[in-house]
């Protein structure tokens, strides 16, 4: 084990410094490989730092870099704060109070406007969960988070580097990592000798596709077409930096309020109607926000400033998260849909725990197993919740409930405690949560026929191939798919 970063005095050098790395020799030997420079890996790789053990971090971009996931949620605040960068982010960030629903008619009509003219919304505060620890979060472009997080990493001793790499790892005949083989950014092969390693290589996911455990979401399947913009109208008052949630016919539209006057706008849709844009995207982008009367108002004198990002395959699970000596984190291991802003957190949040499990398996190999299982157990119960509530989001049954919401029993409560991201540790959400299932359940019979349909187009979506195939995707390109 290393000397702490007090000790050793690598804090004190500049983050220009800490990323130019020296000629590196044959093999490196770090306690700790982390791969991946996003909000996940950062994160566990800092934590690892403080704890006195060498780590080496390896992403293969340069910050800052764009990346989607920018509406974070309140259960990030005590992580950030943990991190030391809360001021930070709240200095680059938009405030984020809640997240809005636009209400609308059980057939998925607009709802008319009020006596003033004005569009109807459901906004759910954070401030009004269950016992928050923080009644708000931000929005943040993800350029400037990751590259402010990799930069925190860096200067808390980790030896995190830029363009590097990770191609694949070998395994030895006791089913731990081995060797990792990377090449840096002047293509030089190196390899790596860690006594562990994070996968936080997110929807790359490092491990899931060489050990084959990447597998598509059979519940759940869609993509999203989005940009940034300039000129849209956002919402008066305390409301302007909510996230705005909009459901359509054939998916669901993100508002997001950034810095600078930007909005994030896009759209998840059904496989089978985003396959219909027969390559125009900006075109296909367009005609999707104006089907919406809501939206097409707010974006009346909108001007596009980035690309038209399209991306797809975004439902998949890895058969497993953790193995002898290694263990992965965030979308690495699982990603399901955006549609609760749950990315970055859950990344954050895996992290944080595999931090404990790394820690406490370097200190006593013999505890490995056992707090694998826990991170598993524990990761795996917050996780579902999550996707109880996706799989079912667009269903005229959720849209009623959500057009309609009631605090018997502080339901509506844990609702919003959901959406702030509590669904690990709290057994008041939780068992509130099973309460909202069964009202869910009794609604639907209530409702059988609208159900049944909104039950049929959303199985009927898993087996629709969306054709973005290499470089159409253009996120994620390249061959990888989940099987």
């Amino acid at each position: 084990m290393t000397d702490t970063v007090a000790e050793s005095g690598r804090a004190s050098a500049s983050p220009a410094e800490l990323n130019t790395p020296t000629d590196h020799p044959a093999v490196l030997q770090p306690d700790v490989l982390v791969i991946g420079g996003g909000p996940a890996g950062t994160t566990a790789a800092t934590m690892l730092a403080r704890k006195g053990w060498k780590v080496l971090l390896l992403e293969k971009d340069a910050h800052p870099r764009f990346h989607i996931g920018e509406s974070l949620l309140p259960m990030n605040l005590p992580i950030l704060e943990r991190l030391g960068v809360l001021e930070q982010v709240k200095a680059i960030g938009t405030f984020k109070p809640g997240a809005e629903f636009p209400i609308v008619n059980d057939d998925g009509t607009p709802m008319a406007p009020d006596n003033e003219g004005a569009d109807q919304y459901n906004t759910f505060r954070f401030e009004r969960a269950l016992n928050p620890a923080f009644g708000y979060a931000y929005q943040v472009k993800r350029e400037e988070f990751d590259q402010l997080l990799f930069r925190n990493a860096q200067a808390n001793g980790v030896d995190a580097r830029e363009r590097h790499k990770v191609e694949r790892v070998e395994f030895g005949s006791d089913g731990r990592p081995s060797i990792a083989h990377a090449r840096d950014a002047q293509g030089n092969a190196f390899t790596v000798r860690a006594r562990y390693v994070v996968d936080a290589s997110g929807r790359d996911t490092v491990f899931g596709n060489q050990l084959k455990l990447k597998k598509k979401n059979p519940l759940h399947q869609s993509a999203a077409i989005f940009s940034h913009f300039t000129g849209v109208e956002r919402r008066a008052g305390e409301d302007a930096g909510n996230i705005t949630v909009q459901r359509f016919a054939h998916g669901w539209m993100w508002l997001i309020p950034l810095r600078d006057g930007v909005m994030s706008v896009g759209a998840v849709c059904f496989p089978e109607y985003l396959k219909q844009r027969r390559g125009e995207n900006e075109a296909f982008l367009m005609k999707t926000l104006e089907s919406e009367p809501q939206v097409k108002k707010r974006m009346a004198n909108a001007q596009r400033v980035a690309p038209v990002h399209v991306t797809g395959n975004y439902s998949y699970t890895c058969e497993r998260m953790h193995g002898p000596g290694w263990v992965m984190v965030g979308d690495a291991y699982a990603f399901v849909d955006p549609v609760f802003s749950s990315g970055v957190y859950l990344g954050m949040n895996s992290a944080e725990q595999a931090a404990q499990v790394v820690d406490g398996a370097l200190r006593d190999p013999s505890r490995e197993a056992a707090l694998q299982r826990e991170m598993d157990t524990r990761l795996k119960r917050g996780l579902k919740h999550f996707q109880w509530f996706i799989y079912r989001f667009t269903t005229p049954v959720m849209r009623h409930l959500f057009n309609h919401p009631r605090n018997v029993w502080q339901v509506e409560q844990a609702v919003i405690s959901m959406l702030a991201g509590d669904v690990f540790d709290n057994p008041e959400v939780l068992k509130r949560l099973r309460l909202f299932r069964f009202i869910y359940n009794v609604t639907a019979i209530r409702m059988a026929p609208l159900a049944l349909r909104g039950w049929l187009k959303r199985r009927r979506q898993v087996g629709v191939d969306v054709g973005l195939q290499g470089a159409a995707d253009t996120l994620q390109p390249g061959p990888e798919r989940a099987q």
